[in-house]
C-alpha cells in the first residue's frame, strides 16, 4: 500500500509496468445497468478488436456508462454504443448526414465534430453552440458534409472526452482519392487514467508537478558536472531555482497515472493491422488523448505523410512525427518485414502506446525502449532566435523573459491588445514582430512573459532535436493547391497563451475564460491571428468552425490546419477567413488546460 499525499488515503500498489503496459485483455467489459435499467454491449465492444465502421448517411449513437479495466483496477468509462473508442463513422463528401445522439447518462452530454465545417448550431459545444443533450433526451445533428479526410468526434461536456467519449471519422472524397493504398486503418491514440479527472485537477491545483516523476536529481547534477564542469552545473541549478521553474515540466500528467491506448487497446493488448507483402498501408493517426503529445514512428519503416488535419499535403517522407490532442496525421507505409511495431511514446517519455502491422495474427516485432526525457532549454523558456540553426534548440539570454515588468502601461482590458482593430505598425504582408503584452498579463494568473519569441517552424521540439531521425515539422507541411482564399489580411490580432504553473491556471492574455470577453471577427473578412506562447508548455490550439491557414514568418502560406501546436516561447501566425457566422469555441486541446481557463469564444457577425 502507499499513501496519497494529497488526501492521506492508502492506495493499492499498482506497478509502473502495469500502468505502462496495461492488461493484455484490458478494455470495455460491459454496459452498466445504470439508471434506466438496461445492460448491453454491442458486438466489438470488447478490447479484442478495432471499433466497427458505420457507413451511410443516418446514424444512431447512444452515450452511456460502461465498466472498463485497463490496469487491473476496474473503472467506469463514458462510451458510445458501449465502445471505447466509439464506432468510426464513414461519410462521403457532398452527402447530408443525420446523427441521432441519445443520452443515457445521469448528466448532460454532447458531441463535437472536430474539424468539421458546419453550421454553428451543429458544432456541439454546450453554452456556445447549443444547450447540450439532457439525460434521457435525443439530439439530432444534421449537416452537409463539405470536405473529405480523416477527422474525429468527442464530447465537449465536462471530462467525458477524457474518460472515453470519442471516435474516428473518415470522409471519402466525392471524386477519386489522390492517396492510393491497399489497406486503410484508423489508428486512434488516447490516454486513460483510473482516477477521477476532477480529482486529478484538484491535485494539480495543489501541486502542479504532482505527476512529474522526472524531477532533477543528484545524479543529474553530477552528470552535468562531468559534462560541463562544476561552475556550469551550479549556475544551471541556480538559474532554474531563481526562476522557480522546472526544466522537466513537459506534461501535466504522466505514466504515473496514464495508460496509453491504441484503438482502445493497451500496449500489452497490442492492436494489430494485417497486410500482405508488397502492399501500401494507409494509417490515419488521430490523437484523441486528453493530455498527451505522442511521438510516432515505425522502426525500420519510412512514413510518407500525405495528409494533416484532414487536408492533403505535398507528400513528405519522415521517420517520425509529433502530434498533440486534436491533431490528425495520415501516412502511407510499405512494410518490408513480416511484422513491425507502431510505436508512440509520450513527449515526457513516461509511457507509450503501441500496435503491430503484420502479415498474420500473433506476430510481433521488438518494442523500442523509452528514450530519456530531455530538459527544457533556456531557449524553450525565453525564445530569441539569435544563433539559431535548422532544427536546433533556440539560444536565449536572460533579457528574453520578464517577470512583473509593465512595458509602457498599455491600457487594455480582458486581453484585447492595442492592435485589435487599429492600424498595424508594419505592412500586413508579413506577420507583426513587435511583442505586445496585454495589461491583463501582469497579474497573479501569469508567472512568465516572453519578450523575444522564436518564430521558426522547423524545430521538431524538445526530445526530438538531433535524434538521428528525420522528424516532421510545421515547416514541412505544404497544402496542395495553396490557400483557397487568395486575399491578404485586412487586419491583425495578437493573443498570448498564458498561465501560472504554481496556481495551475491557464488563459489567453492572463484572463481565464470565465472573466473573458469574446473575440470578434467580421463576417467575410480575411484577418491574421498571431498566437504568442508565454508559457513553457506546448499548446495544441483548436479554433472551431474555420480553417487556420498557417503561414511562415515571411507571410508565405504553408498549410491549412484546424489544430496548431504552439511550442514554448514560440510566436505563430495564421490567416482566417471569417466565413462562418455564429458563436465558436477556441481553446487549448489539452483538456486540463481548457478546463482551467485557456478557452475563448469567437463571435463572427
Amino acid at each position: 500500500m502507499r499513501r496519497d499525499p494529497s488526501t492521506g488515503l492508502l492506495l493499492p500498489n499498482l506497478s509502473r509496468r502495469r500502468f505502462v503496459q496495461g492488461l493484455a485483455a484490458g478494455g470495455v467489459l460491459a454496459g452498466l445497468p445504470a439508471w434506466q435499467g438496461t445492460a448491453w454491449a454491442q458486438p466489438g465492444a470488447t478490447a479484442f478488436g478495432t471499433a466497427p465502421v458505420l457507413r451511410g448517411t443516418e446514424f444512431d449513437l447512444v452515450v452511456d456508462e460502461s465498466v472498463v479495466n485497463f490496469t487491473g483496477r476496474p473503472g467506469v468509462a463514458t462510451t458510445i454504443n458501449g465502445m471505447l473508442p466509439g464506432p468510426t463513422l464513414r461519410w462521403r463528401e457532398g452527402d447530408t448526414v443525420t446523427i441521432r445522439v441519445t443520452n443515457r447518462l445521469r448528466e448532460p452530454t454532447s458531441i463535437h465534430w472536430h474539424g468539421i465545417i458546419l453550421p454553428y448550431q451543429m458544432d456541439g459545444v454546450p453554452g456556445i453552440s447549443f444547450g447540450g443533450i439532457a439525460p434521457g433526451e435525443t439530439f439530432t445533428y444534421r449537416f452537409k458534409v463539405a470536405q473529405s479526410g480523416s477527422y474525429w468526434y468527442h464530447s465537449h461536456s465536462g471530462f467525458q472526452e477524457m474518460i472515453g467519449l470519442y471516435g474516428g471519422i473518415i470522409i471519402d472524397p466525392a471524386g477519386a482519392d489522390p492517396v492510393r493504398a491497399d489497406r486503410d486503418y484508423t489508428v486512434l491514440l488516447s490516454d486513460w487514467t483510473d482516477e477521477d479527472p476532477m480529482r486529478v485537477l484538484s491535485k494539480l491545483k495543489v501541486q502542479s508537478d504532482y505527476y512529474n516523476y522526472h524531477q532533477p536529481t543528484v545524479v543529474d547534477f553530477f552528470r552535468d558536472v562531468s559534462n560541463d564542469g562544476l561552475k556550469a552545473a551550479l549556475d544551471k541549478r541556480r538559474m532554474w531555482n531563481q526562476m522557480r521553474m522546472n526544466p522537466t515540466d513537459l506534461a501535466d500528467l504522466s505514466g504515473a497515472t496514464l495508460t496509453y491506448l491504441t484503438n482502445g487497446l493497451t500496449p500489452a493488448g497490442n492492436w494489430t493491422g494485417q497486410f500482405r507483402p508488397g502492399e501500401k498501408v494507409r494509417l490515419r493517426f488521430i490523437n484523441g488523448a486528453g493530455n498527451t503529445f505522442f511521438d510516432v514512428r515505425i522502426p525500420g519503416v519510412k512514413l510518407n505523410v500525405v495528409q494533416v488535419d484532414g487536408i492533403n499535403i505535398e507528400p513528405v517522407t519522415v521517420d517520425e512525427f509529433r502530434f498533440g490532442p486534436g491533431e490528425t496525421c495520415d501516412v502511407v507505409v510499405e512494410p518490408r518485414d513480416d511484422a513491425c511495431t507502431v510505436f508512440a511514446q509520450s513527449m515526457d517519455r513516461t509511457g507509450y502506446a503501441r500496435g503491430t502491422l503484420s502479415v498474420r495474427d500473433g506476430l510481433q516485432a521488438p518494442v523500442p525502449a523509452l528514450e530519456q526525457a530531455e530538459w527544457l532549454t533556456m531557449g524553450d523558456m525565453m525564445g530569441n532566435m539569435a544563433g539559431m540553426h535548422h532544427g536546433s534548440a533556440p539560444g536565449a539570454d536572460h533579457a528574453g523573459m520578464q517577470h512583473g515588468m509593465d512595458h509602457g502601461g498599455m491600457a487594455m482590458d480582458h486581453g484585447q491588445h492595442a492592435m485589435h482593430g487599429a492600424a498595424p505598425d508594419h505592412p500586413l504582408k508579413v506577420p507583426g514582430k513587435t511583442v505586445r503584452h496585454a495589461r491583463t498579463e501582469y497579474g497573479a494568473g501569469t508567472d512568465m512573459r516572453v519578450d523575444t519569441p522564436r518564430t521558426n517552424l522547423d524545430d521538431p521540439g524538445i526530445g526530438l532535436r538531433n535524434n538521428g531521425r528525420r522528424v516532421l515539422t510545421l515547416a514541412d507541411m505544404h497544402t496542395l493547391g495553396g490557400p483557397p482564399d487568395p486575399r491578404g489580411p485586412g487586419r491583425e490580432i495578437e493573443l498570448h497563451l498564458t498561465g501560472n504553473m504554481e496556481r495551475y491556471t491557464w488563459s489567453f492574455d492572463g484572463v481565464e475564460f470565465g472573466q473573458s470577453t469574446p473575440v470578434h471577427f467580421r463576417h467575410g473578412e480575411r484577418l491574421r491571428v498571431i498566437l504568442h506562447n508565454d508559457t513553457m508548455m506546448t499548446h495544441p490550439m483548436h479554433m472551431h468552425g474555420m480553417w487556420s491557414d498557417l503561414e511562415a514568418p515571411d507571410g508565405t502560406f504553408l498549410a491549412r490546419r484546424h489544430t496548431i501546436p504552439v511550442q514554448p516561447a514560440q510566436r505563430i501566425s495564421f490567416l482566417v477567413t471569417a466565413d462562418a457566422p455564429g458563436r465558436w469555441a477556441w481553446h487549448c486541446h489539452l483538456m486540463l488546460h481548457m478546463d482551467a481557463g485557456m478557452f475563448r469564444e469567437v463571435v463572427v457577425s
